[in-house]
């Protein structure tokens, strides 16, 4: 059976390795782990993974909702987000994009 492969876009390195950590104990693969919405877009291509997990606010002019529905358009990957900021902007900024998720880090 083929392990489902991951990318993380996070840019805090240590929750990005735990993120990391926690996928590959439950068996995912790791295609990469990519700091900006810029680097996810460039990487996406040649990682081609089957899921994202991306966080909401990055650093670098381009913020995860805006590199997820990049992603979206071109390569038709499914994005879930993972954030600690939940205001109502960026809640209705998410929920433009129906082929998205959020969950809520703790």
């Amino acid at each position: 059976m083929t392990r489902k492969r991951i990318m993380v876009v996070e840019d805090e390195g240590i929750t990005a390795m735990r993120i990391k950590r926690s996928l590959e104990e439950m068996g995912y693969a790791v295609t990469s782990t990519v700091f900006t919405g810029e680097e996810a877009v460039k990487k996406v291509e040649e990682d081609n993974p089957d899921l994202i997990l991306m966080d909401i606010v990055l650093r670098g002019k381009m913020d995860g909702i805006e590199a997820a529905r990049q992603i979206h358009s071109n390569f038709n990957i499914p994005v879930v987000y993972l954030t600690a900021h939940s205001d109502d902007k960026m809640l209705k900024r998410n929920l433009q994009f129906s082929f998205f998720n959020r969950r809520r880090k703790t």
